[in-house]
């Protein structure tokens, strides 16, 4: 998309100001309009049909998830949540993409001046992303899971490691929802900043059948319990005393990204090897694909969530070209597969 148009929305002037600012700097975006309320967006989306918009969670009139849900239900396009960075704000957002969302940035606050130029890059990167997402599809597909299913139990030592960005708290979800709780460990690299990881977990482990919790350094992996990388850090296992373990670490940045699914895929690859099963969901970029092919040379099952179903065809298509993907398949088929993967393990133990 050569220009990407966008409304802002939020009920500060300063904050519109500052994304209208930030948005238009490289020339690839254009703000087409601002809206202080739900009320005027909903009037201003009619009349200028934008490809994006920005959306603030706390506005007069009516509560910014009430106005992203009526935005799905009737007139499905790319949103953007400009979310506060505190405990509350981050339960909000998460909540945002469970209705739709494309994706979220953490607003600036105080110390506005010192992180502008950051805080201006990710939104402009998010905006771009959003823009190229397929939201009507997501929002008009009708999922044909498969029948539930009732174990996932494997050998000692199997590991399952699951790759996502954009679009992928929501892909996640979906997948460990379908996966028995009898499940060997379930490792999770999401691209997510810092703050927002603790409450993405716990929120999936209000709804999973699995356990769910935010990985820390040495804490040991345990059957039935998902581990999602905390925000600016990379997750990997590791192996000591006959233990797999997380290995929690802020060294440099991969593949662009802090956590980096590369990261997490290539020490599972080397630590786990054939008895992993591995995932990449949706997401703009390459990160995964060279972990996900080690994954495959080392013996392991893994798969990519295929074109149709991912809200950004980016991570499983630079999977898929690099040969390490075995098969792709619909989102809502990857948890079968890998359990069956799993399945297959337990019989040649």
């Amino acid at each position: 998309m050569s220009n990407i148009r966008v409304l802002v929305v939020d009920d500060s002037a300063l904050i519109r100001d500052v994304l209208s600012k930030t948005l238009a700097q490289e020339g690839d975006i254009t703000v087409v309009g601002t809206a202080h309320d739900p009320l005027d967006a909903r009037d201003k989306i009619k009349a200028l049909d934008p490809d994006v918009v920005t959306l603030d969670i706390e506005m007069p009139n009516m509560n910014g998830l009430a106005f992203l849900q009526k935005i799905m239900r009737l007139r499905p396009l790319p949103v953007v949540m400009v979310s506060t960075l505190t405990t509350k704000g981050a339960s909000e957002t998460m909540l945002a993409l469970e209705l739709g969302a494309v994706d979220f940035v953490a607003k600036p606050g105080t110390e506005m001046a010192g992180g502008l130029e950051a805080f201006g890059a990710t939104l402009r990167e998010k905006v771009r992303f959003a823009a190229q997402s397929d939201v009507q599809a997501r929002a008009h597909r009708a999922p044909t899971p498969d029948l539930p299913l009732k174990t996932a139990a494997a050998p000692e030592g199997a590991l399952i490691a699951i790759g996502a960005s954009t679009g992928g708290v929501e892909a996640i979800r979906q997948v460990l929802s379908s996966i028995p709780a009898d499940c060997p460990p379930i490792m999770i690299a999401q691209h997510m900043p810092k703050g927002f990881t603790a409450r993405f977990a716990a929120r999936l482990n209000e709804l999973m059948p699995v356990r769910v919790t935010e990985a820390a350094d040495r804490m040991v992996l345990e059957r039935g319990t998902a581990y999602v990388a905390p925000g600016d850090y990379h997750l990997r296992v590791e192996k000591t005393s006959g233990q797999l373990k997380c290995r929690v670490t802020q060294d440099e940045v991969a593949s662009g990204h802090r956590p980096s699914v590369n990261v997490l895929f290539s020490s599972v690859a080397r630590v786990v090897g054939p008895m992993a099963v591995g995932a990449i969901l949706t997401g703009m970029g390459r990160d995964g694909a060279q972990g996900m092919k080690a994954m495959r040379e080392a013996g392991a099952f893994t798969i990519g969530q295929s074109q149709g179903s991912a809200l950004i065809y980016g991570m499983p298509k630079a999977a898929f070209e690099v040969g390490a993907v075995v098969e792709e398949a619909p989102l809502e088929k990857i948890a079968g597969r890998l359990v069956s993967a799993l399945m297959k393990l337990k019989a040649a133990a």
